[in-house]
């Protein structure tokens, strides 16, 4: 009998409705919780959005969620063969699924070619 985790992943857009989704990954210790979400996207899901970059790494700081309502790196938070609940980032602008706005406003695209037309004139 194989051994699983469940990860319910609260789901949705930015000013939307949220919904709930279950999937069941298979368990072997040692996984992080982003082992489980590219678990997801790779065989059961891949409209799932999560940010990540580094891989396991932790340095990147992409991957922040929250993991059974404490805030952590999914690439560190690890995997239990029990049922997990994944949300995004109560205070960051939601933006979908488990992806929220990371970056600081004065780092953001948007800032910048805004901060460049001002410096045009």
């Amino acid at each position: 009998m194989s051994v699983t985790a469940t990860l319910i992943v609260r789901r949705g857009v930015s000013g939307q409705k949220d919904e709930t989704s279950r999937y069941e990954v298979p368990y072997t210790p040692g996984q992080s919780v982003l082992d489980g979400l590219r678990y997801v996207r790779a065989n059961l899901d891949p409209t799932l959005s999560v940010r990540h970059s580094c891989i396991s790494a932790n340095t990147c700081k992409e991957c922040m969620i929250s993991v059974d309502g404490k805030v952590e790196y999914a690439c560190t938070a690890r995997l239990e063969p029990r049922e997990m609940i994944l949300e995004p980032l109560g205070n960051k602008t939601h933006l979908r699924d488990l992806v929220t706005e990371i970056t600081p406003p004065d780092e953001r695209l948007d800032h910048a070619i805004k901060r460049a037309k001002q410096g045009a004139h």
